[in-house]
């Protein structure tokens, strides 16, 4: 993530940020993690429970009954805190195969195969192995880390599937604790498991026809503060850095925060969220400024907005077929069948956790930018000092 320094038209980089590195089938996957604050206790097993659901839901293939993913702290931790310094993640291929695997002749729509060959002037397979979804495990792990340092600000992350298939999943509010109960006991990580039984059949089906599914899935974050963000500079607004980092995610094609698209279709009286004031509530977070709705999202003029954050995905079906497509040759140019790799029929479980947590690390970067970096304790005495600023002004 880069931001724009005033005094220097080149971008210079965030102050929290990560980069992955690693291949499907190669030995194994890693997240670099930059900037993470001083001081902040590091548990390996939520992370590790990230990444056995980012392995869930129903309809994945055989890959998942393969890798057993589990993180490994590589650097940046001592007695079980974080240093300051940079933090290496890795999560290690079981299934590592890549010097013996051949080259694809024929690229797979929807995939980069095509176009990734053709601008690297070379093979389809040093794009698919880079390209795969397969990466997104690190960024899971990533997130996952995140999470821990969200949880001493009281800031919660959840997601869940709300559509399938285009068969919409039945609404369900409450505390973020019953929806993550919910989530979990739901074979395809929605809110609502007594429509589970129907999506297995609509998967069972897809399956036997050779085809895929995608779908939508919904990321919530309570307990956010004012602020977040700014309204100063385009590439600096949350809503935008949202928006890129879960559209980064592979197979994602749309994202929409609050009502989203819906907006559009609506008058302004029926979009904008009103203001209200509830003193019994001055001492959280929104600093008692309430909302009858929060169709904005939680996000007005690129900061947060002391409302819970709603954001949305929509992940297309999954492009290799076990029934192929029509490609081309790319030696001979003749048309032929697509090339088949081991695949998913319904991966949309498994990036409603993705979102989850690529959302979950860019929440954490606008609040280590809002708050400072260095420490953990430095963070939470400027939180705490702005809370009380923003209640005598």
């Amino acid at each position: 993530m880069f931001l724009t320094n005033p005094l220097n038209p080149l971008p210079y980089p965030a102050m929290l940020r990560y980069w992955t590195a690693g291949e499907s089938h190669g030995q194994t996957l890693i997240a670099l993690v930059d900037g993470f604050p001083a001081g902040v206790k590091i548990d390996p097993e939520p992370i590790n429970n990230e990444l056995r659901r980012r392995q869930g839901g129903y309809g994945r293939g055989g890959r998942q009954r393969i890798e057993t993913d589990q993180v490994q702290v590589r650097t940046g931790i001592w007695k079980g805190e974080s240093l300051g310094s940079p933090i290496v993640l890795e999560v290690p291929n079981r299934d590592y195969k890549l010097e013996r695997l051949e080259d694809l002749p024929r690229p797979r729509p929807g995939h980069a195969d095509l176009t990734g060959s053709i601008k690297h002037l070379g093979g389809i397979r040093p794009i698919l192995e880079r390209s795969s979804a397969r990466e997104t495990a690190v960024r899971v792990a990533a997130g996952g880390l995140a999470k821990q340092l969200l949880s001493q600000f009281g800031i919660e992350v959840v997601g869940y599937v709300v559509e399938l298939g285009g068969e919409k999943i039945d609404p369900v509010t409450g505390p973020i604790d019953k929806l993550r109960e919910l989530r979990d006991s739901s074979i395809i990580y929605s809110l609502n498991p007594a429509q589970d039984a129907a999506f297995k059949t609509l998967i069972d089906k897809t399956r036997k026809a050779g085809d895929t599914l995608g779908g939508i899935m919904e990321v919530r974050v309570e307990g956010l503060p004012f602020g977040l963000g700014t309204h100063a500079q385009w590439d600096r607004k949350l809503d935008g850095r949202l928006a890129q980092a879960v559209m980064a995610v592979q197979a994602i094609k749309g994202v929409e925060i609050g009502l989203g698209f819906e907006a559009a279709r609506l008058p302004g009286s029926e979009v904008h969220d009103p203001i209200e004031y509830d003193p019994a509530q001055r001492d959280t977070p929104n600093l008692g400024f309430t909302r009858p709705r929060n169709n904005a999202g939680g996000l007005e003029g690129g900061m947060t907005n002391g409302q819970p954050l709603v954001i949305r995905a929509a992940k297309k079906p999954i492009s290799t077929l076990a029934k192929p497509l029509g490609s081309v040759n790319l030696e001979t140019k003749e048309p032929q069948e697509a090339s088949y790799e081991r695949s998913d029929v319904c991966a949309v479980s498994a990036a409603s956790v993705i979102v989850e947590n690529v959302v979950a690390f860019e929440i954490a970067v606008a609040l280590v930018d809002k708050f400072g970096g260095d420490s953990l304790r430095e963070m939470q005495a400027r939180y705490d000092l702005f809370l009380q600023m923003a209640r005598e002004q």
